[in-house]
């Protein structure tokens, strides 16, 4: 348990709660209700061993965040996930019924598991171990199937791996999900990306010779495409987008907009990841605290790219 101020609010609260859940709870020393409530929360902290973070305002002292949030009366929790309120209640409820506030909201035991195998898995792919990683990945999976960060990391990982058909077995669980994530999709592009080069007769042609064949009909779509499938599996992003928008420039609708679908999942797998801290952005919270942010950070060559190729889609699309 921390007592926040104004002065250490951002750190201990908002980007605090980037990384785990932050329960704030309003307080004032006069309160009788708070008094009984406080035990109960700090028991539950412990009990929850890492799970939430639980912080205490005075909100006599603190008089500018309690305005901020709104409170009308104490004892107030808010729950701050990923830098904003998620949930709250008033009143010092039982024991039960925080537990229940807090089973509601906070991940599960397994699900920490996972994540914390995800995260070793990050850290072996950046030593370069990707043996290590894959198998962190297998079981965070194996642990809680729904966790969706773990599951495009591994599918990722397989694709990059050349582990096709692992990957195609891996990925077709999310792309049972209505509506399919995008970022799900994108790797289903890419992986029949890579499974066309590996199989298509096509796949021995020179750019020259798809050249050539494009040049006599321009609106030979399916030689463009053919084209754009090698040069994605091949990693030319760029060169495979300009084909594709040769494309859609020409019939934004052909074969259900396939190559549009290229282009976004594209852009999808070339989108710099976010950073923990990007839900800091430039903003208020519900009540008012302006958040110090990172959205006006220049962008890196890689997310100027993806900013130039989607104007340039949106252009060719009008």
């Amino acid at each position: 348990m921390i007592d926040v101020t104004m002065n250490n609010f951002e750190a201990e609260v908002v980007e605090a709660s980037m990384q785990t859940p932050v329960l704030v709870d309003f307080w004032a020393p006069w309160c009788g209700p708070c008094k009984s409530l406080g035990p109960v929360l700090e028991k539950l902290e412990t009990e929850y061993q890492g799970r939430f973070k639980l912080v205490k305002i005075n909100s006599d002292d603190e008089q500018q965040l309690a305005g901020a949030f709104g409170i009308r009366s104490i004892p107030t929790c808010v729950l701050m996930v990923g830098g904003r309120p998620a949930d709250g209640f008033m009143g010092a409820l039982p024991e039960g019924q925080v537990r229940q506030f807090l089973n509601k909201h906070l991940p599960s035991e397994e699900e920490l598991v996972a994540q914390s195998d995800v995260d070793q898995a990050e850290a072996a792919l950046a030593e370069g171990d990707t043996d290590a990683a894959l198998a962190k990945l297998q079981e965070a999976l194996a642990i809680n199937p729904a966790n969706h960060d773990a599951r495009y990391d591994y599918v990722k990982l397989l694709i990059g791996l050349g582990e096709l058909e692992h990957a195609e077995t891996a990925l077709s669980p999310a792309l049972a999900q209505i509506p399919q994530p995008l970022r799900f999709v994108a790797l289903q592009h890419w992986l029949q990306a890579l499974q066309f080069a590996t199989t298509d007769e096509r796949a021995s042609w020179s750019i020259d010779e798809f050249d050539a064949r494009i040049a006599q009909n321009k609106r030979d779509f399916d030689t463009r495409m053919a084209k754009s499938r090698l040069l994605m599996a091949a990693g030319e992003w760029t060169a495979a987008m300009d084909e594709l928008l040769e494309i859609v420039m020409r019939d934004k609708n052909w074969e259900d907009g396939l190559a549009r679908k290229n282009i976004v999942s594209i852009l999808e797998l070339l989108s710099p990841p976010p950073t923990k801290d990007a839900a800091a952005t430039t903003g208020k919270t519900a009540g008012g605290i302006e958040l110090s942010g990172h959205a006006n950070a220049a962008q890196d060559p890689q997310a100027e790219l993806v900013s130039r190729y989607r104007r340039r889609l949106s252009m060719a699309l009008n």
